[in-house]
């Protein structure tokens, strides 16, 4: 099944306006239930160096007003595929 995108109508379009306060700067996603496995190199002088980084989540996902919390999970594909 292929999961339609909702576009918010904010401008330009597909702006993402918070409906409940106005906020179209500040967001929040929320995973649940993820596993993030780092691996590290010892170096020479006994620190640790990161890397790779691998992140599981098995949740729930949410996207939310960073300024009032209103939930917009509703926009969250639009805002995966607008994340650079």
């Amino acid at each position: 099944m292929i999961k339609k995108v909702q576009i918010p109508a904010g401008e330009p379009a597909g702006r993402v306006v918070c409906n409940a306060c106005g906020n179209k700067t500040d967001f929040v996603e929320i995973a649940e239930n993820v596993l993030v496995t780092t691996r590290y190199k010892q170096n020479g002088d006994g620190s640790f160096t990161p890397e790779e980084n691998d992140t599981e989540v098995f949740g729930g996902v949410k996207f939310l007003c960073g300024k009032c919390g209103e939930d917009l999970t509703r926009y969250h594909a639009h805002f995966l595929e607008m994340s650079f």
